[in-house]
């Protein structure tokens, strides 16, 4: 929401409190010819009634005022044919595409994934898994093969065989064996299948309700994913560590490594952790010791990090410290030796601090799509689908391999005209479908075309369900159609008070200058003195400075004969004061002449003040922006007065006395 919209709503923002006891639908007043309900007027007037304050006579008044203004506006903005121009229907048109998405997600369903989100969040899990990748749009003979072969795995595993081997020969994932050096990348030892520790949002949503599902040590039965096929083995399930700041001394033992080297590295580090135990200072040691030359002069601090950031070696050492600056034993990882000191923990966070955040990353993730496909269902079940499948089967020879160069011709489709489905009494023809696969098209690896078909078929039928729902907003939700009618009026009001208040006001001066000579009087200025303060850093200097003072030079001369290139001693502030302006001025006695010395921290300081001046007016320049609010409230009075000339009001009293 942008700030001319919340500027727009905040002038009918006062309050009020209303328990209405009336026919929302009755007519309360009429502004020309057009009537406005009570629905209407306590629509806004509850919205605006954030600390529930009870209702009273002259309160109602007030706002029924500002109501008549607002509307009084929005009128004169729809007469202009502001309502018509690109640029308010492209603006409304963004604010209505951000209202209506909460409309296509399932409210229970988002609320739910959004628990089991916090729920997930304070549990780390350590877990394995052999993986055969499987393109997203395989043919069913392709994805049986798949399936197959994992099962055959799983019944490997399930008899005793080793997961950790059978990770390294059979699992497409090329992280669980070891990758030797080349050019672009040194050598990396293989995981084995292990992927080390991971929290909620880590991984793909189907893998990661399999893992937290499991129990430890339990095998899963086949997860599919958009990837492939895997099986996940859980080692390990703990509380959550959270986000962590730690420092370390790190000792690499590089690939290669003899066994004499790597005892010797091992044999070090225990003589860094006795140094340490025996009171040594930590950063001196990492700065000396230390291997990781990017962290050591700086302590070894690394990064905020969350668990699934760090080899799991790393990452169980962390789980046991308790204390900020508490140190772990040597910890030896693939890369090496590790001390480890614990700098800070984040706080884990109760569900309300969190709740928004993860509410956020539910929508933007993957498993979002269960809230959508609830709205699918009701939308529906609501209106009614009726497919013709064979109409789909149409587009099976007609859409070629060029489609995944992203040269397909919709000319392909010619003749296709058929209804492909029915929602309610909307058809949508085959022709549409065309130029949806057109239109959506893009350079992508080649898939089955029949697969292809179908996914596209299905993408569109959603949009096209979702596109019919969005449609259908403001006649199914009266309180949407209110909050649009807000934004519209909010949009429109923004506009024409801006050019003909704020703005005016400010491009004005003509009209500026005549409303300050006429108003004057009323921007004066209180006593105030014409004066100069001074600070001296050295006290002794200020029987110089007086006696410059009394001949009469001039304050910038004075700071010419006392200040020198290397040395500043003197400050002097000059101008008109009033009493409240400066300390200095508040004290001394207000009488042309020299004030006494006023001893501080940094010297004396002492006031010369030059005329005792009476209230006048402000100039202009002196008070613009109090004056141009005053103008723009001129303005804005003149406006009203002039709109209520032009557009009758007539206000139902029956109906408005019900409204308490």
């Amino acid at each position: 929401m942008t700030f001319r919209f919340l500027l727009s709503l905040s002038l009918l923002g006062i309050l009020l409190g209303t328990q209405a006891q009336t026919n929302y639908d009755e007519v309360l007043m009429t502004i020309a010819d057009s009537d406005i309900t009570v629905r209407e007027f306590i629509s806004i007037y509850q919205k605006n009634n954030i600390q529930n304050q009870p209702i009273d006579q002259q309160s109602l008044n007030e706002y029924l005022d500002l109501f008549i203004n607002f509307k009084l506006k929005v009128r004169e903005a729809e007469d202009m044919g502001l309502d018509t121009v690109s640029s308010f229907i492209t603006e409304l048109a963004g604010y209505r595409e951000q209202l209506a998405k909460p409309y296509f997600m399932d409210k229970a369903t988002i609320d739910q994934l959004v628990q089991e989100a916090y729920d997930r969040s304070t549990i780390d899990i350590r877990a394995s898994h052999i993986f055969l990748r499987l393109n997203p749009d395989a043919l069913p003979a392709d994805t049986m093969v798949a399936l197959q072969k994992i099962k055959e795995i799983r019944e490997r595993l399930i008899s005793g065989e080793n997961f950790e081997e059978i990770a390294i020969e059979l699992s497409e994932d090329p992280s669980a064996r070891d990758r030797q050096a080349n050019s672009q990348r040194p050598f990396i030892k293989g995981n084995k299948g292990d992927l080390g520790y991971f929290t909620v949002f880590d991984m793909v949503y189907p893998f990661e309700t399999a893992a937290f599902t499991l129990e430890v040590a339990e095998i899963s039965e086949p997860v599919h994913t958009d990837y492939g096929y895997h099986l996940i083995k859980v080692y390990q399930k703990q509380p959550a560590m959270g986000k962590v700041t730690v420092a370390h001394l790190y000792q690499a033992i590089p690939k290669g490594s003899s066994a004499e080297d790597s005892l010797n590295k091992a044999l070090k580090i225990d003589s860094i952790y006795a140094m340490l135990q025996n009171g040594a200072d930590w950063d001196s040691l990492v700065l000396l010791y230390s291997d990781d030359k990017g962290s050591s002069s700086r302590g070894g601090i690394l990064p905020k990090f969350g668990v699934n950031r760090m080899v799991p070696e790393f990452i169980e050492a962390i789980y046991n410290l308790d204390e900020m600056e508490d140190y772990t034993k040597p910890v030896l990882t693939s890369y090496g030796w590790h001390i480890i000191k614990l700098k800070e923990r984040d706080a884990k966070p109760d569900f309300e601090q969190i709740k928004g955040d993860l509410k956020q990353k539910v929508i933007k993730d993957s498993r979002s799509q269960a809230g959508r496909q609830v709205v699918i269902d009701k939308i529906i079940d609501e209106y009614g689908l009726k497919q013709y499948i064979t109409e789909k089967q149409a587009f099976y020879p007609i859409v070629t391999d060029s489609i995944f160069k992203g040269k397909w011709n919709v000319v392909m489709a010619e003749g296709l005209e058929k209804p492909l489905f029915m929602i309610n009494d909307q058809v949508t023809s085959q022709k549409e479908f065309a130029e949806y696969l057109a239109k959506n098209q893009k350079k992508q690896a080649k898939q089955n075309i029949q697969s292809f078909v179908n996914k596209q078929y299905k993408d569109f039928l959603h949009e096209t369900l979702l596109m019919y729902e969005n449609m259908h907003l403001e006649e199914k939700y009266p309180e949407f159609k209110a909050l649009m009618s807000e934004y519209r009026d909010g949009i429109l009001l923004f506009d024409l008070t801006d050019k003909n208040v704020w703005s005016k006001a400010v491009k004005d001066t003509t009209g500026l200058k005549d409303f300050y000579e006429e108003h004057k009087s009323e921007y004066m200025w209180g006593p105030r003195v014409d004066a100069s303060i001074y600070t001296l850093k050295n006290p002794k200097a200020a029987t110089a400075v007086r006696s410059f003072i009394s001949t009469g030079l001039s304050d910038e001369d004075i700071l010419k004969e006392i200040n020198s290139d290397d040395e500043q001693i003197l400050t002097i502030q000059g101008g008109k004061f009033s009493r409240k302006d400066n300390l200095y001025i508040e004290k001394v006695t207000w009488e042309v002449g020299v004030s006494r010395e006023f001893t501080t921290d940094i010297g004396v300081v002492f006031v010369n003040i030059r005329e005792v001046l009476n209230p006048e007016p402000k100039q202009l320049n002196e008070a613009r922006g109090l004056i141009t609010a005053d103008y723009q409230n001129f303005l804005e009075k003149a406006w009203i007065k002039e709109l209520k000339k032009t557009y009758p009001i007539v206000v139902n009293k029956e109906v408005y006395n019900k409204i308490k």
